[in-house]
């Protein structure tokens, strides 16, 4: 059957080229028969997914065929040579194959450059998968593939790029100015990405939150080298709302860095040059710093109330009044700008929940039942915070063992005509949630 078949296949392909040598010559080179001939060949073993059979028709019609013949040629081509890489155990024969995936992008992009954006991110995701393990490498490449594609560059080479530039940074091959300003030309090109659907606004909040985090994981902007690196341009032009923005939020990712002279020289800068939520922002963590709670608190509400400031923004502001003011015994205003913080979610919705949860465990509520259920919500609010973010499992677990060494008897809670699994409503502390009666069964 499988040799009828070829021998339909062949059939086709001459007598399709034979008719279509005069007119394709161009496009199909000048061995335009040939060259249909091993297209047609691959294509149906390809369709077919018998890819072994397509890989040697492949081979053929990329040898004989000119670019123009086809774009699926460089396509599926790719896709033939990534499951020849991942069937090969030789380091060297797979080295060949890596060169000829990103040949074929190369050639593509050439003979298609319309097409040339995507294909270059797509060279860039396959220089990821392919060399990851040299730093070196992915920071040269990359580099000049975001150059070329600016704010159109997929976020995972962002990602991938300033992870290599920090492994650079610690084998000494580059300084902390030269990841710092790597970092900083990402985060201003994730604040132009392009968002043609919710998706792809999602996703860019998501790589400026990944980016973010391996910048400050990096301790590359410690308060040190921010100093060290931006005292001097500061004093040299103190009024460049640009330079001054840029040290106010690189201060803002560094650990402890929002009470030196640079950061307020910095900070009272940008708010006179321009008095927006992101200086406001900056006056909050300088007099939360500094202890002056009053002022910083007017300043990050005024920062959340700005038309400019976006949703992603917002919700790490909620989030942050409700640390803020929690940790100095503001209840209700925690207790409200956490709730804001998690139906915003952003990210932080589970760090909020264990910020209910802590507003709960230690509010002192009247009644008997009472001072047991706000160890019930407690429980539910880190529960939730558990689900919503891996990040702070370990944390909520902690809480909910902690606070579960105060539940009642089963005895003592069946006094109140109430038995374990039932609903309960508390209220106390300004707060009111619908919990679960639980009991202590050790």
């Amino acid at each position: 059957m499988k040799k009828l078949l070829l021998s339909f296949f062949a059939a086709s392909a001459v007598l399709f080229g034979m008719s279509q040598l005069a007119s394709a010559q161009g496009k199909y080179g000048a061995d335009s028969a040939e060259c249909i001939k091993y297209l047609s060949y691959y294509q149906e073993y390809y369709k077919q997914k018998n890819y072994d059979s397509a890989l040697p028709n492949w081979r053929r019609a990329y040898a004989l065929c000119p670019p123009q013949a086809s774009q699926n040629m460089f396509v599926h081509g790719t896709t033939l040579m990534t499951r020849l890489y991942n069937s090969t155990k030789d380091a060297a024969h797979k080295s060949a194959v890596v060169d000829t995936i990103l040949a074929l992008q190369d050639q593509r992009m050439a003979a298609y450059p319309k097409n040339r954006n995507s294909i270059l991110n797509n060279k860039g995701q396959y220089m990821i998968n392919y060399r990851s393990n040299d730093a070196a490498y992915l920071y040269k490449n990359l580099s000049e593939i975001m150059k070329e594609l600016g704010a159109e560059t997929k976020g995972g080479i962002m990602v991938n790029l300033l992870q290599a530039a920090i492994a650079m940074y610690r084998e000494n091959q580059l300084s902390a100015d030269e990841v710092i300003a790597m970092y900083d030309n990402i985060s201003e090109l994730l604040d132009n990405a392009p968002a043609k659907s919710d998706a792809d606004e999602e996703e860019n909040v998501k790589t400026k939150a990944t980016v973010e985090s391996l910048f400050a994981d990096s301790k590359v902007a410690s308060c040190e080298n921010l100093i060290a690196i931006f005292g001097p341009r500061y004093e040299a032009d103190p009024d460049n709302l640009a330079l001054v923005s840029n040290i106010v939020k690189l201060m803002n990712t560094a650990e402890d860095c929002a009470s030196n002279d640079l950061y307020l020289k910095a900070v009272t800068s940008m708010y006179k040059l321009d008095p927006s939520y992101r200086s406001a922002y900056a006056l909050f963590r300088l007099n939360s710093a500094r202890g002056n709670v009053a002022d910083a608190g007017k300043y990050l509400e005024e920062a959340i109330s700005s038309e400019d400031s976006d949703a992603a923004t917002d919700a790490q502001y909620y989030y942050e009044l409700a640390l803020f003011a929690y940790k100095n015994g503001m209840r209700s205003k925690a207790y409200e700008a956490a709730r804001k913080a998690i139906d915003m979610d952003y990210g932080y919705a589970g760090k909020s929940y264990i910020i209910l949860g802590n507003l709960w465990a230690s509010v002192s509520c009247d009644g008997d039942v009472n001072k047991y259920a706000r160890y019930w919500a407690a429980t539910d609010c880190y529960q939730k915070a558990r689900s919503a973010d891996p990040t702070v499992a370990d944390e909520a677990s902690a809480s909910i063992s902690n606070v579960s060494r105060y539940y009642p008897e089963a005895s003592e809670i069946f006094m109140y005509d109430l038995s374990a699994g039932q609903s309960y409503t508390v209220s106390c502390g300004g707060m009111s949630a619908s919990t679960t009666v639980r009991v202590n069964n050790r």
